[in-house]
C-alpha cells in the first residue's frame, strides 16, 4: 500500500496584473515623423518617431506605447508608458513604466510602478516616484548642516 502523498498547493509570490486591452485613439504610423510637442488623452500608440516632448494630463488613465519601430525624441510625460522602442529623454510616468526587451531609453525614468524584460537598456538614472498616499519623506540633512 502507498502511503499518501501530501499535495502542495502552488501560490504565486508576486501577482501580476491583469492587463486590460488599451484603446487606442491615437495611431502614429511607421512612415509618419512628427515635429514638435504631441499631448493626447487615452491611448496613443507610437510605431513612428516624434522630434518633440510627449504629454498627457496626469490621472486620466492615458497610455502610450510605443513599438520597436517607434522613437521619441524628447522628454515623455504621462501616467503609463509601453516602452519597445527608443526614448532619447527623460520619462516621467505618474503610474507605470513597461519596459519590452527592445526598450532603449537614453535618459532618466521617474516611475511609480516598473516593469523591465530582460533586454531592455536604460541610460540614466531610475528615480522611484513616492506613493502619494504615503506620508512625504523627512528632508535630510542638507550641506553645511550639523546633527
Amino acid at each position: 500500500m502507498r502511503p499518501a502523498v501530501r499535495r502542495r498547493k502552488a501560490f504565486q509570490v508576486f501577482k501580476r496584473r491583469q492587463n486590460k486591452p488599451t484603446k487606442i485613439h491615437t495611431l502614429i504610423g511607421a512612415k509618419t515623423r512628427i515635429n514638435g510637442d504631441v499631448e493626447f488623452h487615452g491611448g496613443l500608440h507610437l510605431d513612428g518617431q516624434i522630434n518633440g516632448n510627449v504629454k498627457a494630463e496626469a490621472g486620466c488613465g492615458a497610455v502610450v506605447i510605443v513599438s520597436e519601430q517607434g522613437c521619441i525624441e524628447g522628454s515623455v510625460c504621462v501616467p503609463n508608458i509601453v516602452l519597445n522602442g527608443i526614448v532619447k529623454g527623460d520619462i516621467d510616468a505618474s503610474d507605470r513604466v513597461e519596459l519590452g526587451p527592445k526598450a532603449r531609453v537614453l535618459g532618466n525614468v521617474r516611475y511609480e510602478i516598473i516593469e523591465t524584460a530582460i533586454g531592455a537598456q536604460i541610460t540614466g538614472k531610475l528615480i522611484h516616484r513616492r506613493n502619494s498616499a504615503e506620508e512625504p519623506a523627512e528632508p535630510g540633512p542638507t550641506e553645511g548642516s550639523s546633527l
